[in-house]
């Protein structure tokens, strides 16, 4: 026997010790039944929570003749709501295998990472690789600037050669409208070799001067015109010669200027255009190539060494310079040099009625205050001055220094006198028109490139997608430029709307095709794909970077044909010469930003570039529509797209939640939103927070997470198109005035959503009673308490789930939020944040603001600020049980305190700018897509049904029977339940005589059933076999969710937790009964009632039938009832009557 027993070999004794384990192919991950358990724990630990809910998976066993089952009940925001395993020895292995069932299908789901860990949502899409620069650190990519190259546009940089016997050159006249007119300006032609692009060749640009005044100035095409080698050096030459005038002046007070330089020419390769004066000439206009001769042929520019016979002005018509006798013709209209204090006039006229002699003062002559300021001798006093203007200071007349809108007024020329005898005459026929003229050019021509990048970039766009043309060159250069240019226009405003639509795209994306993250992994991922690293590495992919103007116009950077940069850089020289220490200034105390040179580099910070990106979505946005920008991200690398059989899963999903619109008024919602939901589930899940388990569906947290997406973008679309004039930042802080939580959550009390909210948890309903009673009351003698998060969140997934019914139509949904949010939109309280505006206050008034953090007592905050104004401290304290509440009470005393004492930020609040800010009415910018079209898909269609044009049915032993429950008659319609098992099911249609079969199906015995359809319309007969009452049942496949089990008989939704084991496909449980009461627990319904309906036969051989009545609770009820065979035992009658309601939902998708 012992030897027996030692040797005795069992399979079955260690099958059940034997671990099973699930390994990942690609990543060779493995979990075992004996780790399944605490990472099903940890993943759930890993979903949304907050102070009002935990999420953890809950554990029932069932006892079933092979074994105990374990039922596993997973919180309503994960993906996967229930597991069963199959029949085990043990409740622990059972419990085990379960777990590792519900990791295999988590896994299979995306929720986890092929790593078998919880997946955090950060990982980029498909497709998009890190790049090294995802390798530094945060603070490093928010602080550094980076060098990067700036494009100059090819149209200006196509050269000639001085060796070309004649070059043909496209012309275009720039034309000067002074607004007032109270200066006169010649006009200027530009040459270049490539034709402007169509954007550019009409450009229009106005010029800020001072007072107001104003310049318009416009392009004109005016063909072509051909220059032969002699003039192209001539044009040059009088280039090179206006821009050291205007730029490099200290080289005109030498005596000898040289131009034409072959090594200038050649560094200048960088733009090749002329700008030349020009005049009109026989009904045309032409170069003005005597003006230009009269220029270059003075004195300072013939070499002194070259011997040139020149005749010596004599006669009365000449004046002593201090370079000589001069013609007077000579003088008029000529550049003058004063070496005593070293400035450039023009001369305007000779005032021959004003010399030295003349008295300057009521006790000076001239000629004593040029003895005693100067210690200048005048020798020949009698001379007539000279008329003369100050040469010019440059300026960036791009950008108006006034920043208001100031009238233009005109203004007097301001002239000097001056001896002539303290003048040398440096250009002769360079008159006051051209120098106003070319005070101009420096400008226009920045403006010209800038523009012509930005065509370039969209011709890259236009090749890249088709949308790309849609978009205009002035949009796109007002997103390439950045509020430091100081121009009239930058990307602030386009990136604040680009960024929320950024927003709404990705998240719309995320939500469909995503379905196994939650909220929070969302979140988080959408964060990894609109963060400013992630754009920054799309932006340098796409080469965004060399577009980008992030520089105010210097004019003394300005370089073209005969004026070169002189710093040439290369690669072995660059970091040299574009040094960048941390207070950003160079070793010599010039800036690192002043250093140009012939690459173009400037500095760039990260998010600069990553701002563009979101500008350039704003453009697309403006300009075209939503489908453009869309294709623009999906250009640079962020997929927006979506299946659109995605949304009607999600829809068709939603019909979980249906269990709960008996306990709930629907219409009541609907009203106070304002939309009669076709998809009746997806209202219902915006209303339930993740805490309640009572049924079978989800909760609104990914609803929430659309719905924040949308309604920012909404919003960010009103305040933009509304006051069209506010500052980026003033949009921004308005929009933050409209979404905040707390504005939220009083619209939620206001519309009493919180009466709709399905909670399970104590803490929030106290919380949310001591909110709706601090609003309701006004707050009056109520210290103001800490506001629910899930009122704002119920908002915003109304409003989620409103954008899903609708089909995404934004137009739709559009309306309906202005209305919602009709009264914040009023602006009651424009208070931005206390302890911000506290913050602010103290910086402009050079205060210092000591918070030291809060301390908490006896379950209350007590919070500590100190300020000091000029040497004095001043304390305040305050105490709530938020800390944030505490803060922003005590900012509020501070202020008022500060205020009481004549502390006040000098400029203007937002709510004053708001209230004097002109209004446009409000519009959805960029919505041009279609609408999806989603049919009722709640409801399942009586696709499984047949339609038999027989003209009567035979009856068989086994009989079923539909009735239509109206306020007539109820009319059985016989169902033939043929003994054989097949697959497929048809429907075809009806006639006369209508006897619907189900085919193919397999039933274990005959049993009688009927069924009744509670309408809320009556409906008659021929209606229901047409099909046109559908059935609004839950099938059992789709994210069943079970409650804990009561004692009770009678329970609420959702009392019962038992559940049939999955993979038992197709087939039914041995306990009939047990398997129903599960199915009715599975979909909050009220347990199955069982009916003796008929006894027959003696005492000793009594047969009893018994009827099961279910009530199947969806969107209307449904009410199935079914008959037993007579059954000598009552439990089996019960059993049988079971059997039969357990075949007919086997048909409709409810035993799985």
């Amino acid at each position: 026997m012992n030897k027996e027993i030692i040797h005795r070999r069992s399979a079955e004794i260690f099958d059940h010790l034997e671990e099973m384990t699930y390994k990942v192919d690609s990543t060779g991950a493995t979990i075992s039944t004996g780790y399944s358990v605490s990472l099903l724990h940890h993943y759930c630990s890993k979903l949304s929570h907050d102070e009002y809910f935990t999420p953890t998976p809950e554990f029932y066993y069932l006892d079933d003749p092979d074994g105990t089952i374990c039922h596993i009940i997973l919180p309503s925001n994960a993906p996967l709501r229930s597991v069963d395993s199959q029949p085990c020895s043990s409740k622990d292995e059972a419990r085990r295998i379960a777990c590792l069932k519900a990791c295999i299908e988590l896994h299979e789901m995306g929720a986890l990472t092929d790593y078998l860990l919880p997946s955090e949502g950060d990982e980029k899409d498909e497709g998009l690789t890190e790049s090294p620069s995802e390798c530094a650190t945060i603070e490093d990519k928010n602080v550094r600037g980076e060098l990067h190259e700036m494009l100059v546009p090819a149209t200006l940089r196509e050269p000639w050669t001085i060796d070309e016997d004649s070059v043909d050159l496209y012309f275009y006249c720039i034309r000067f409208n002074p607004l007032p007119k109270d200066r006169v300006y010649r006009k200027f032609g530009l040459f270049i070799r490539s034709p402007l692009p169509m954007e550019a060749e009409t450009m229009a640009v106005v010029l800020h001067l001072t007072h107001g005044r104003t310049v318009e100035t416009v392009l004109v095409p005016s063909g072509m015109m051909s220059f032969d080698k002699d003039q192209i050096v001539h044009a040059r030459n009088f280039q090179e010669m206006c821009l050291k005038i205007i730029l490099d002046r200290t080289e005109i007070f030498s005596n000898y200027v040289p131009l034409g330089s072959k090594d200038s020419f050649q560094l200048s390769s960088s733009t090749f255009y002329l700008l030349l004066p020009i005049m009109q000439h026989k009904n045309r206009e032409t170069v003005d190539w005597m003006t230009m001769s009269t220029c270059l042929s003075s004195p300072v520019f013939q070499d002194p060494n070259a011997s040139v016979n020149r005749s010596r002005p004599h006669g009365c018509n000449t004046l002593k310079l201090m370079s000589g006798d001069t013609d007077i013709s000579d003088i008029l209209g000529g550049l003058v040099y004063t070496p005593h204090n070293c400035l450039l006039f023009f001369v305007d006229d000779i005032l021959h009625g004003t010399n030295a002699k003349n008295q300057m003062s009521s006790t000076l002559t001239y000629v004593d205050h040029y003895q005693e300021k100067f210690g200048i001798h005048l020798s020949h006093p009698e001379q007539p001055f000279l008329k003369a203007k100050q040469l010019f200071s440059l300026h960036n007349l791009l950008h108006n220094r006034l920043q208001v809108n100031t009238e233009s007024r005109e203004l007097e020329e301001h002239f000097v006198e001056l001896p002539p005898e303290l003048c040398v005459l440096k250009i002769i026929g360079f008159s006051k028109d051209i120098g106003s003229s070319l005070s101009l050019l420096p400008s226009i021509m920045h403006r010209l490139e800038n523009l012509l990048v930005a065509i370039e970039l969209k011709d890259v766009l236009s090749e890249s997608f088709p949308e790309g043309s849609e978009v205009t060159a002035n949009r796109v250069l007002e997103s390439l430029t950045t509020e430091k240019c100081l121009e009239r226009f930058s990307l602030e405003r386009l990136e604040v709307l680009g960024d929320a639509f950024l927003k709404y795209a990705v998240s719309r994306h995320m939500f469909i095709s995503y379905e196994a993250l939650d909220e929070g992994q969302l979140t988080r991922k959408r964060s990894s794909t609109v963060n400013n690293s992630h754009l920054f590495d799309l932006a340098i992919r796409n080469n965004l970077q060399v577009y980008i103007r992030d520089e105010w116009f210097d004019p003394s950077h300005f370089f073209a044909l005969g004026r070169p940069c002189k710093v040439v850089c290369n690669k072995d020289t660059e970091r040299t010469i574009h040094f960048q220490q941390e207070n950003r200034n160079a070793v010599d105390g010039t800036d690192s930003d002043d250093v140009k040179c012939t690459k173009h580099h400037h500095w760039l910070h990260r998010k600069t570039i990553a701002d563009v990106v979101e500008a350039l979505v704003g453009a697309f946005l403006v300009d075209s529509g939503i489908k453009a920008a869309c294709a623009f991200l999906s250009w640079i690398g962020i997929p927006v797209d979506f299946d659109v059989s995605g949304v009607y899963r999600v829809c068709k999903a939603s019909r979980n939640n249906l269990s709960l619109i008996n306990h709930v008024d629907v219409t009541a919602i609907e009203r106070l939103l304002g939309h009669e939901f076709l998809h009746k589930g997806l209202l219902l899940q915006a209303f339930v927070h993740p805490s309640y388990k009572k049924h079978s569906g989800g909760c609104y947290q990914r609803l929430e997470f659309l719905g924040d997406a949308v309604l920012e973008y909404l919003i960010t679309s009103y305040v933009y198109s509304v006051y069209p004039n506010l500052k980026p930042g003033q949009l921004t802080d308005l929009r933050a005035i409209i979404v905040n939580n707390n504005s939220l959550a009083k619209i939620a009390v206001q519309q009493s959503f919180h009466f709709y909210l399905f909670s399970e948890s104590g803490s929030l309903t106290e919380a949310i009673i001591e909110f709706v009673n601090f609003v309701s009351t006004s707050g009056k003698d109520l210290e103001e308490p800490k506001c629910p998060k899930v009122l704002g969140d119920i908002v915003e997934s109304s409003i989620g789930a409103l954008l899903l019914d609708t089909g995404f139509d934004l137009a739709y949904v559009w309306k309906i939020v202005l209305n919602l949010l009709n009264p914040v939109f009023s602006f009651p309280s424009m208070q931005l944040s206390p302890v911000r505006e506290l913050r602010e206050l103290c910086q402009f008034c050079n205060f210092e603001l000591r918070t030291p953090d809060p301390v908490k007592r006896r379950g209350e905050y007590l919070v500590n600020t100190e300020v000091i104004v000029n040497g004095a401290c001043l304390t305040f304290s305050a105490t709530n049980r938020s800390s944030k509440t505490a803060r922003r009470n005590l900012a509020q005393e501070a202020l008022s305190t500060l205020k009481t004492l004549g502390y006040k930020h000098k400029s203007k609040s937002l709510e004053e700018i708001v209230r004097s800010c002109k209004k446009e009415d409000a519009e959805l910018i960029g919505f041009d897509e279609s609408p999806i079209v989603l049919d009722d898909i709640d409801g399942v269609e009586l696709e499984k049904l047949r339609i038999d044009n027989s003209e009567e049915a035979p009856k068989e032993k086994s009989q079923y029977f539909v009735t239509q429950d109206t306020s007539e008659t109820k009319s059985p319609l016989p169902l033939e339940a043929p003994p054989h098992t097949c697959k497929t099911e048809k429907k075809v249609p009806s006639s006369k005589s209508q006897i619907y079969k189900m085919e193919e199906a397999a039933v274990p015995c005959q049993v009688d059933f009927q069924m009744t359809k509670e309408s809320p319309l009556p409906m008659s007969q021929p209606d229901i076999a047409k099909g046109n009452a559908p059935l609004k049942l839950k099938k059992m496949g789709e994210n069943i969710n079970l409650s804990k089990p009561v004692e009770s008989h009678h329970t609420d939704c959702g009392a019962s937790s038992f559940v049939g084991d999955k993979d038992a496909k197709g087939a039914l449980c041995r306990e009939a009964k047990a398997q129903l009461l599960k199915i009715c627990a599975a979909n909050c319904w009220n347990p199955p009632s069982f009916v003796c309906t008929k006894e027959e036969g003696p005492g000793h051989l009594k047969m009893f039938t018994y009827k099961v009545i279910i009530h199947v609770d969806e969107e209307t009820t449904t009410i199935l009832e079914c008959f037993s065979s007579p059954k000598p035992k009552k439990k089996a009658a019960e059993d049988h009557a079971a059997e039969g309601a357990l075949w007919y939902l086997s048909q409709k998708g409810y035993v799985v």
